[in-house]
């Protein structure tokens, strides 16, 4: 990786040796002002920078987060990153860069690395592992982005993870990279529950770069799930989101779940977009120039909150529950542990927002 000099997030601020600068006052006057993960984002130092993408090294404390959402089946969360350069037009997380401060269109732009996150893990899963409580990976950003091939933050946890027993985990991700780490995650199959859900929006290769700009095409998704069953890995498909009046056709949802039948896959799962107000910012301009007969109808839709109306995803249930039908394929397979924890309360490692 070539050595970059350091420098920041925002223009007139480098990297935290230069706040010892006196010539750079207005610098620490901003810093100063930032507390907890908007201060460590804006202290974090320039590691490397190509693709259009900058990437940071972000001091961490915790690596394991408490998932607080009724809307999520699962207790734990897992993000080696924070932003995504995959740039999906219609990114929900977009709104966890706000939370240093950032605009969400710095989503894949500014790409950060949380640091020593093997060495975290090493410490945080044993607790984990002792109470079964499912860990989900990659809620917020993929972990098998681009970043991974250079910075490794996700191999390191898998490698922590393959030397306990009893653990429950999912990975999700939009990559075909996860097959490079097939030996790991055999490791980790063989003394815990392990599932893989291979993200696939759309099986069109043009309408998917329109969407998912810098994700793997499509096929490379369905053969990694080919791949992940004859290495006797659980894997299946998520069709996340479903677009309505873009992909969400009788025939597209077809082509997918018997793709994802004939390729091996054991589950199906779906849902409907959901349009937090940082997303929407990015995607109804998309929209406007891609697609814009549809502009209004999303307006009246998601004007008011993130949901789809309840008609429509119902309707988009059914469907889905038809073709797993059809096809032989089950529901997402995590396992619903028992959350012996209320979501009141943490485990002394985590964190919060602050660490997703």
């Amino acid at each position: 990786m070539a050595t970059i000099p350091a420098s920041s997030l925002f223009a007139d601020v480098s990297c935290a040796a230069d706040l010892d600068d006196r010539s750079s006052s207005t610098a620490r006057e901003q810093i100063a002002g930032r507390t907890g993960i908007a201060r460590l984002a804006a202290l974090s130092p320039l590691m490397d920078a190509k693709r259009g993408a900058e990437y940071f090294l972000l001091p961490a404390r915790s690596i394991v987060n408490r998932c607080d959402s009724e809307r999520m089946p699962f207790p734990w969360t897992i993000n080696p990153y924070r932003g995504c350069e995959f740039g999906c037009q219609y990114c929900y997380a977009r709104y966890t860069h706000e939370y240093m401060e950032l605009d969400g269109a710095d989503f894949e732009r500014k790409i950060f690395v949380k640091e020593n996150t093997g060495e975290l893990a090493a410490r945080e899963l044993r607790k984990l592992a002792a109470t079964g409580e499912h860990i989900a990976i990659g809620t917020a950003t993929d972990p098998y982005q681009p970043a991974e091939a250079e910075f490794g933050a996700t191999r390191a946890i898998l490698e922590e993870m393959a030397l306990l027993d009893g653990l429950s985990v999912s990975i999700t991700t939009k990559s075909n990279r996860v097959l490079q780490d097939i030996d790991v995650l055999q490791k980790i199959a063989a003394r815990s529950e392990l599932s893989i859900n291979i993200t696939i929006t759309t099986a069109r290769p043009r309408l998917a770069r329109l969407l998912e700009p810098r994700a793997p095409r499509p096929d490379l998704r369905f053969a990694a799930v080919r791949a992940l069953r004859e290495a006797s890995l659980d894997a299946g498909v998520f069709v996340m989101p479903v677009l309505p009046g873009i992909t969400d056709g009788k025939e597209d949802l077809e082509t997918l779940a018997r793709l994802a039948s004939e390729l091996g896959a054991q589950w199906l799962a779906a849902s409907v977009l959901f349009l937090m107000p940082s997303s929407r910012r990015q995607f109804l301009p998309f929209l406007a120039q891609k697609f814009p007969r549809l502009v209004q109808r999303y307006q009246q839709w998601y004007e008011r909150n993130g949901y789809a109306p309840e008609a429509y995803r119902r309707e988009i249930g059914a469907r889905i529950a038809g073709l797993r039908s059809k096809h032989g394929l089950a529901a997402r397979p995590i396992p619903q542990a028992p959350r012996g924890i209320p979501c009141s309360q943490q485990l002394t490692f985590a964190l919060g927002p602050e660490t997703t």
